[in-house]
């Protein structure tokens, strides 16, 4: 147990991203806390908290990435063994927010899963919740507790600043991405350029048009998710095929599913420069992705939270300020 202006704080870690928890732990210098996670021979999640947590401030850190479902079910279970062991407050650290993308009704007779997933999380227990890099703000919104939506941003330009690149055009993917790529070109004054695109299905893109001047630039697409890789794939051969110099990606969460890693690897990408918010496999680890830590932040908001300091400013990055 840990103790910090007088409260009692516990850090706990499931199994999404135990290396990333370790990390933000070492950085606060609270030791993880112990618990056991089992399941029955038919899959049922069973917790087991060694260790009291009556009264105490617990922190439980769980990105929701694949298996999606496995990792919300054991998260929703471990705060109600929370809950009912007399917890003081549950605050979620949540990286990378599952079911992000199912955040309107794009359809007549779809879900808002995002929202039924907000839901969860506060019946379960949850009295706060930190993420990253949203895939849409208006998820703030479903929810009747804090969350705060810390941002990658910081950590992303100071390695591009390294690069040292020259002829820069930051490129949105796609017309929605717009407002996040214009105020990531504010960190180097650099134009935009955007992908005009269209989906004749889920996970599948096509490219139509590309909007703004790329030709002998060295285009940096910013995106917030890259799943199957089909559209930055397909983006970097058209950036290409109009004279692009080199095309870098930036992505926050790496879900790389299917034959994601394999598309990149034989792609006209340079590098795919994404963070830990999601563990990658072994077998993802390919030279074309570098992963950069976002545990300084974390670290950094989880401090604050525990000192009641003002947090704005780790997810409200201001790229005008002095970096």
């Amino acid at each position: 147990m840990a103790e910090i202006n007088g409260k009692k704080i516990k850090f706990f870690t499931l199994n999404s991203n135990p290396e990333l928890a370790k990390e933000i732990a070492d950085y606060v210098n609270i030791p993880l806390a112990e618990c056991t996670l089992t399941r029955f021979a038919d899959g049922e999640v069973n917790i087991n908290i060694a260790e009291t947590v009556r009264g105490h401030h617990v922190f439980v850190f769980q990105s929701t990435s694949e298996p999606v479902n496995d990792h919300y079910m054991e998260l929703l279970i471990m705060m109600d063994a929370l809950r009912r062991a007399s917890a003081r407050t549950i605050n979620v650290i949540m990286p990378y927010y599952g079911y992000s993308r199912q955040d309107r009704k794009a359809l007549a007779r779809q879900p808002i899963s995002a929202k039924l997933v907000a839901d969860l999380l506060t019946v379960a227990g949850a009295t706060r919740v930190v993420s990253m890099d949203l895939h849409a703000g208006q998820i703030q919104g479903f929810f009747n507790i804090p969350i705060d939506n810390f941002e990658a941003a910081p950590v992303m330009v100071r390695y591009i600043k390294e690069k040292k690149l020259e002829d820069i055009v930051i490129v949105s993917p796609d017309h929605g991405g717009t407002t996040r790529a214009r105020k990531f070109a504010l960190n180097f004054n650099a134009p935009i350029a955007i992908i005009d695109k269209r989906r004749p299905r889920p996970n599948v893109a096509e490219v139509m048009n590309i909007i703004g001047e790329v030709e002998d630039k060295n285009c940096i697409i910013v995106d917030d998710i890259v799943d199957t890789a089909g559209t930055i794939t397909i983006a970097a051969d058209a950036l290409k095929a109009a004279g692009a110099k080199d095309v870098y990606v930036i992505a926050t969460h790496p879900i790389l599913s299917g034959d994601a890693c394999n598309r990149i690897q034989n792609s006209q990408i340079t590098e795919l420069i994404t963070t830990n918010s999601i563990r990658l496999k072994e077998c993802k680890k390919i030279p074309k992705i570098r992963q950069l830590s976002v545990a300084r932040i974390f670290a950094q908001g989880i401090m604050n939270i525990i000192e009641d300091k003002p947090i704005s400013d780790l997810f409200n990055y201001n790229p005008l300020n002095k970096f």
